[in-house]
């Protein structure tokens, strides 16, 4: 388990938390914004839906091959500014000129190469700026960081929305100006406020540095010790990540056309039912993280999956609009107790400080992946059992999630480590 010194104080550690989480609303607001306006650009150009929706999942797709790599360059990195701020400072600028440049082409191939371009160019900084959590922050605070990162990203979702509201309609061009505005903000007061150089993890990898004789770890190593590893915990615990990871996006992307099927509701009625869940997530990050420092993370998080299955069991159980948002409230909140602490159980089980940046993206990387298969594999059983048992299909991916942390709790009692 990952050993660092603590900061000075623990307004420092606030401080940096507020940087990050800053940095991450930038980031995650041009995200948001993307996903909701670049769609029509494409369909101005391309009939096929199925197309649409390939061209807007390659950044997903990107980020499973780029984001390993470049945290595995910015854990070996050793530079006067650190190893994670060099490429904030170049990245985050470059996505964001990129951005502006989408509304700009007229032509199919030029869209396309800029959209491409921008996917890249946003895969290099997505997971380097929350590895400067684990970076500055004790092991027994994370949580609470994570948390308010967790928040700030889920406003985005509201920004992204006001900007669509406000702008799209009237002044396309200047909307995608907005969040990229925003993005070089966020790099402007991270790399001027955040000394990378100076974090506890940052003078523990240069201490290692110095006591092995290494500067540099292969990221094909750091994923054989996780193969090898007798234990199996880091292995489990990527596994409930994906598995997770299935159950969560699933629930989101198909929950409209199971209002319309199920429900009977409009496509808008369907839709603005899931509004009251993300105040439900957002309202309880913070308790969530709270409640794992008394319990131990592992039991919050085991805790987290059983309420949302059992919520999303009761979902269909009472094929309601009213029960369906109530439901779906409480398991928003089970999920934030596994959202908030499952990044930080990996975090803790990292055994060096020089591979912090890819523990981070184990995580990232194992949950979008869950969310790129895990419609299509609810999509398949609902084609089975029909759209009236959705939620029931969902919870069985829980039920598989929660079985794997069950071993990984049990590992932990036998070893009598904190988790």
């Amino acid at each position: 388990m990952t050993t660092l010194a603590k900061p000075d104080d623990r307004r420092t550690a606030r401080r940096i938390t507020f940087y990050v989480a800053l940095a991450v609303f930038a980031q995650e607001a041009t995200w948001d914004f993307y996903d909701a306006q670049v769609p029509p650009l494409l369909r101005e150009h391309i009939a096929s839906t199925a197309l649409v929706g390939l061209v807007m999942g390659m950044d997903n797709l990107l980020g499973i091959f780029v984001q390993p790599w470049i945290a595995n360059r910015s854990d070996n990195t050793r530079t006067r500014w650190g190893r994670r701020i060099p490429y904030l400072a170049v990245g985050m600028p470059l996505a964001a000129v990129l951005f502006t440049l989408i509304p700009l082409t007229t032509a199919l191939p030029a869209l396309i190469a800029v959209i491409f371009v921008y996917a890249l160019a946003g895969n290099t900084f997505k997971p380097i700026a929350q590895a400067l959590l684990p970076d500055f922050i004790e092991p027994e605070r994370r949580g609470r960081a994570n948390a308010f990162v967790k928040i700030a990203s889920g406003l985005t979702v509201l920004v992204s929305a006001l900007i669509s509201a406000f702008l799209v309609d009237d002044h396309p061009k200047l909307a995608f100006t907005v969040p990229a505005v925003l993005m070089l903000i966020g790099t402007a007061v991270l790399v001027t406020r955040v000394r990378d150089e100076k974090s506890p993890a940052y003078q523990a990898a240069l201490a290692e540095d110095t006591a092995t004789g290494e500067r540099t770890t292969r990221l094909r190593d750091v994923f054989l010790d996780i193969l090898r590893d007798h234990d199996r915990s880091r292995l489990l615990v990527v596994c409930a990540v994906l598995l997770f990871g299935c159950a969560w996006f699933s629930s989101r992307a198909l929950f409209t056309p199971y209002g319309m099927e199920t429900l009977g509701l409009t496509r808008g009625e369907a839709g603005s039912l899931t509004f009251p869940s993300g105040i439900a997530f957002l309202a309880a990050a913070y308790p969530a993280a709270l409640v794992a420092e008394r319990l131990g993370r592992i039991r919050t998080i085991m805790l987290g999956m059983t309420v949302f299955g059992a919520s999303l069991a009761v979902a269909a159980l009472v094929p309601t609009p009213v029960a369906t948002v109530v439901a779906y409230c409480v398991a928003a909140v089970g999920a934030s107790g596994f959202i908030i602490n499952a990044a930080v159980v990996l975090w803790n089980l990292a055994p060096s400080a020089r591979v912090i940046g890819v523990y981070t993206t184990l995580y990232t990387v194992s949950f979008a992946t869950g969310g790129f298969l895990g419609p299509g594999l609810v999509g398949a059983m609902i084609d089975i059992t029909g759209w009236r048992y959705m939620f029931a299909d969902i919870a069985l991916l829980c039920a598989l999630a929660t079985a794997v942390v069950l071993r990984v709790a049990f590992i932990n009692r036998r070893n009598a480590s904190a988790l």
